[in-house]
């Protein structure tokens, strides 16, 4: 799917903040604030996570078993009118999408994985295919953490079927982005969750069908390297980590899988490090009570020069219009977009337990970008040895520093980091 996603995704997801329990007006109001605020910088889908189809889901309940679910006609899932009135009378997400559309953004939604039970239990028709629900269910095939889907058999008629219906409904919906969860191979700890790789391309083929330029995100992770090849036939970015949130030995853990994923981003294939739980957060989200994060300021500056640097695609996870300055600061610096959006070729010069290296190429071939991380409990120095004079600016201080041979040693704060452009002075090699 080379087409789209061409540089790394930016946009909103409603899940650290809202959970599974979003509105359509809290939907609005982060469009809102995204179309007057942010998009002048590039960011530009807004995303409704999951739940938007389960009328009493809570962060309480919804993985218990058997949970209510709105369906139709055909099986599929369809917005609950109450959450989102626009909705009601089968317009399903059309209005809201419209709405999003107008704003000159993209709206996206959440799926999961698989058939709703409620469909296989009433055996509903299935769209273009003369097998029904029950055909094709595997109802052994559960979502280690979601009970409300059966798994897909793709080897039954009506299999392929099932997900073109989908993906019909959703191009009726004018959807641009969609987060298909329990999809990619998991790792949760107690519970494991294998990579789907018929589901997979069952969605990949339904989109495809449409014509419709569609991102497909692959959630949650650990994605393994062995399916990279796969991967990247088949979706336009997929989780590289479990669930990510403001905790920073979690933080520290993202810079190795980052390490290890980041010869394998291309254009139109990111890997994903997961949103950015900055700002406001967990109004009714799964983990933790309503809260600025709970990364210091150095941490959310180590945090978005990690994604920056390795070009993972950019959700913001909080409620925008009670967003703090520093998260709209952090989100809205041009030159450190500039690294995610227009840099290549991202790799780690050195890690240890104290402090981490990247470089990535720039655009013209004379500069660099320098990332400079102090994993240490106090400030510190972090050195990069020069092969030559070069004249560095701060991406986040927008600060030209001077010109630096032999060594460049910025002292950095606990849990900081530093962002940096080298330009080459005189005539000598870079590196």
């Amino acid at each position: 799917m080379p087409r789209i996603a061409q540089t790394p995704p930016m946009g909103w997801n409603s899940r650290d903040c809202f959970g599974v329990s979003v509105t359509e007006a809290e939907v609005k109001a982060n469009a809102d604030y995204m179309a007057e605020r942010l998009k002048q910088y590039g960011w530009e889908y807004v995303v409704v996570d999951l739940g938007w189809y389960a009328p009493s889901a809570s962060k309480d309940d919804y993985k218990l078993p058997r949970i209510d679910q709105l369906i139709d006609d055909y099986g599929r899932l369809i917005p609950d009118p109450v959450k989102f009135p626009s909705a009601a009378d089968g317009s399903g997400f059309r209005p809201l999408a419209d709405y999003v559309h107008s704003l000159g953004l993209k709206f996206g939604i959440h799926i999961m994985r698989g058939i709703p039970w409620q469909a296989v239990e009433r055996n509903t028709p299935i769209l273009g295919s003369q097998s029904r629900a029950a055909d094709i269910a595997q109802p052994e095939n559960l979502c280690p953490w979601y009970k409300g889907m059966y798994g897909v058999n793709m080897t039954r008629d009506g299999g392929q079927a099932w997900y073109n219906s989908l993906l019909e409904l959703y191009s009726q919906w004018d959807v641009d982005f969609i987060k298909a969860d329990d999809l990619n191979s998991w790792d949760g700890g107690d519970m494991t969750a294998p990579y789907h790789t018929d589901e997979i391309e069952g969605v990949h083929d339904a989109i495809e069908r449409t014509g419709r330029p569609i991102v497909l995100s692959l959630s949650p992770g650990a994605a393994l390297v062995c399916n990279a090849r796969h991967l990247r036939r088949n979706v336009n970015m997929f989780r590289i980590s479990c669930d990510f949130w403001d905790d920073w030995e979690t933080l520290r853990g993202q810079f190795e899988r980052c390490e290890r994923w980041a010869p394998y981003a291309v254009p139109g294939c990111w890997p994903d490090a997961d949103m950015l739980p900055f700002g406001k957060i967990g109004i009714r989200g799964e983990v933790g009570q309503p809260r600025l994060t709970r990364f210091t300021e150095n941490e959310q500056y180590t945090l978005m020069t990690l994604w920056s640097i390795v070009r993972s695609p950019l959700m913001f996870g909080g409620h925008l219009p009670e967003a703090d300055p520093l998260s709209i600061e952090l989100i809205t610096n041009e030159e450190v977009l500039t690294v995610n959006q227009a840099s290549s070729g991202g790799w780690e010069v050195h890690s240890d337990q104290e402090q981490v290296i990247w470089l990535a190429d720039a655009r013209e071939k004379s500069e660099t970008y320098l990332a400079l991380f102090n994993l240490r409990e106090e400030e510190s120095p972090v050195r990069f040895d020069l092969s030559g004079r070069y004249e560095i600016r701060d991406l986040w201080r927008h600060e030209d520093l001077g010109i630096f041979e032999g060594h460049f040693a910025p002292s950095i704060g606990r849990h900081g980091a530093g962002l940096y452009r080298l330009r080459e002075n005189g005539n000598l090699p870079l590196f």
